[in-house]
Order: structure tokens, then C-alpha cells, then sequence
């Protein structure tokens, strides 16, 4: 197993660990405390594993020696069954341990903020978007997830120019993640006279919610604006000024809030806005950190990448980073993209997991 040595280690931290938290001047410090109880607890079940890992080996290396001395033939017998046997469990457990030492980014569990904006193809772009949108609604509705809509701007012709909504739920940002870059569509528009197929573009940009324990905001960096809300394609138009706009000062990001009839919730809806983008800029430099290690990134975090092609005449979707087409188009805008995030996500492990096996 060539990541023995990083579980030795592992397993080393552990048993340290174990002595640590007995230790009374440990316990007095509480924060200290807790962190050590977290990652002891972290470790209990792959160091269990391990260990489980490691017994059924030495029987395994047991159970040959038997084989090789045992002139026995019913005895033998039932050695090479046993041995079987042994073998499949052992290659079970190695590929669990693989799975868990994995590493997890810790957005992984947080909700996300999905923003869809309108590229290029004019107004095909912005139905485009709206397509996208309902995608992912449908998507969310599959999961359970809770989905709210915090700011939008509407097309002349259909779609959106820009929607912004919040997804809730467990482990949102593990499975939307992937869904951030450049979202290509081909596709004959229905304003085309000719039947012509045309390229457009949305992007779509996934960000982890941030928590008010996470940004610290100065009340005085901030500037606030009210506005009558426009509503969607010209429905619940507000005759106050309920919709909100908020700019912090420092870093010059504005956000906007008007899907709510009143001025407060709106104002909640762009603080959190702004909070997750604020908290996106701090990951930014972490994850370009990361991405230089890494020798080929399924998830850039680039959201300036063209990642995924959808192309009607053909039924086709064809995500580039993993050179991963399917054509079951139809099944796939209606909300059926698990397995597109499930392959992103194996390729990601298996990407891991070499970089794990290369440092031990």
C-alpha cells in the first residue's frame, strides 16, 4: 500500500493526540481543547480503519504461509477460500481508506450563492441564462435543497441579463462548485429567420456563503442606496423604494437586493451578498495557491474558462474538462446533471489521491 507511510504517520498524530487530551494544562486552555478533540476525532475512524486494514493484512500474509507448509488437502482447501476471501475484504478496505484520506475543502459544507449572468449572443445569451437558471432549479428541487432568489435583472426577450439566488441545504457547495466558468450553448435562436446555428454564452460563478463570524464589515466602509423594485417581467412591481443596493467602500464590490417586498430583508439579502463575495476574494488567493500545485485542475476555480458546451442540433453536452460528452441533452437542462458532478468529483479524488501517493 503506497500510502502506508502517510497512514503510519497519521496514526502516530493520532496516539500523540490521545495522550495531549488527558493532559489537565491542555484542558484548561478551551480553545486549544477543542481544536485537538476536533482533529482527534477527525482521525478516530480512518486510524480505526487502519488498524482494521493492517490485522486483516497479517492474516492475509498468515493464511499464505499456511498455504506453503500444508500438506493437508482438505485443510488447504479451505485455506485458499479463506485466502480469497481476505483479498477482497483487504482491496475493500484500502479503497475506503483511499476515499477518506481525501482531503475535503472545508466551503465544502457550506451553502452557496450562485450568480448567472448573460455573455455573449445578445438577447440568445440572456434566454440562455434563463435556461441555466431553470437547469439548476430543477436541479436543487431533485435534491431537497431550499433555493432563494436575492437579485435578478430581466431580458427584453426572455431570460435573464443577471440572477443571483441562494441554494440551501447539506453539502451545497461540494456538488455547485463545479458548476463555476464560461457555459456555452449551440443552438439555432428562435428570433432567427434563416435556421442558422449561433454560439452564445452565459457564465456562471458558485461562491461558498460566507458567515458573519467569517468577514468582519465596518459599518462605515459601507454605502446604502433604496430603489423601486422593477419585478419579475413586470409582476409584484413595488411602489416604494423597497430594493436595496449596497457598496463597500474599500474593496469597490457593489451588491443589490429587490426580490423582497420589504426594505429590511432586502438589506439582509445584500449583506449576505456581500459577506460571501468579500469571503470569495480571501479564498481567491488560496485557491490560486492550491491550483499552482496542482499538474492539472478539474475545478480552476477560472471562471473565465469555457467548461461545458450544450449543443442542441447534435443533443449534446460535452464538459471539457474532462472530456466527458453526453447526449442526453434534453434530460440534462430539465435538471439531470448528478452525473456530470458525480465524474467532476471522481476525477477530482483521483487527482487527489495521486498527489497523495507522490508526497508519501
Amino acid at each position: 500500500m503506497n500510502i502506508e507511510n502517510k497512514l503510519e504517520q497519521l496514526k502516530s498524530r493520532y496516539n500523540e493526540l490521545t495522550t495531549a487530551l488527558s493532559d489537565p494544562d491542555v484542558y484548561s486552555d478551551q480553545k486549544q481543547f477543542a481544536a485537538m478533540s476536533k482533529e482527534h476525532s477527525d482521525l478516530k475512524e480512518i486510524i480505526a480503519m487502519y488498524d482494521k486494514w493492517s490485522k486483516v493484512r497479517d492474516d492475509l500474509q498468515g493464511n499464505e504461509e499456511l498455504i506453503e507448509s500444508e500438506s493437508d488437502p482438505e485443510l488447504l482447501e479451505m485455506a485458499k477460500e479463506e485466502l480469497s476471501g481476505l483479498k477482497t475484504e483487504l482491496e475493500e478496505l484500502e479503497q475506503s481508506i483511499k476515499m477518506m484520506l481525501i482531503p475535503k475543502d472545508e466551503e465544502d459544507a457550506r451553502n452557496a450563492i450562485v450568480e448567472i449572468r448573460a455573455g455573449t449572443g445578445g438577447d440568445e445569451a440572456a434566454i440562455f441564462a434563463g435556461d441555466l437558471y431553470n437547469m439548476y432549479r430543477r436541479y436543487a428541487d431533485s435534491q431537497g435543497w431550499k433555493m432563494e432568489v436575492m437579485d435578478f435583472s430581466d431580458a427584453p426577450k426572455g431570460g435573464f441579463k443577471e440572477v443571483i439566488f441562494m441554494l440551501r441545504g447539506t453539502d451545497i457547495f461540494a456538488r455547485m462548485k463545479w458548476e463555476s466558468g464560461v457555459h456555452r450553448v449551440q443552438r439555432v435562436p428562435e428570433t432567427e429567420s434563416q435556421g442558422r446555428v449561433h454560439t452564445s454564452a452565459a457564465t456562471v460563478a458558485v461562491l461558498p456563503e460566507a458567515e458573519e463570524v467569517d468577514i468582519h464589515i465596518n459599518p462605515a466602509d459601507l454605502e446604502f442606496e433604496a430603489f423601486r423594485a422593477s419585478g419579475a417581467g413586470g409582476q409584484h412591481v413595488n411602489t416604494t423604494d423597497s430594493a436595496v443596493r449596497i457598496r463597500h467602500i474599500p474593496s469597490g464590490v457593489v451588491v443589490g437586493s429587490q426580490e423582497e417586498r420589504s426594505q429590511h430583508k432586502n438589506r439582509d439579502k445584500a449583506m449576505t451578498m456581500l459577506r460571501t463575495k468579500l469571503y470569495d476574494m480571501e479564498l481567491e488567493a488560496k485557491r490560486s495557491e492550491r491550483a499552482a500545485n496542482r499538474k492539472d485542475q478539474v475545478s480552476t476555480g477560472d471562471r473565465s474558462a469555457k467548461i461545458r458546451t450544450y449543443n442542441y442540433p447534435q443533443g449534446r453536452m460535452t464538459d471539457h474538462r474532462i472530456n466527458l460528452t453526453l447526449y442526453n441533452l434534453d434530460d440534462i437542462m430539465k435538471g439531470d446533471i448528478d452525473d456530470i458532478i458525480k465524474a467532476l468529483q471522481m476525477e477530482d479524488n483521483l487527482q487527489k489521491l495521486q498527489e497523495i501517493a507522490e508526497t508519501t
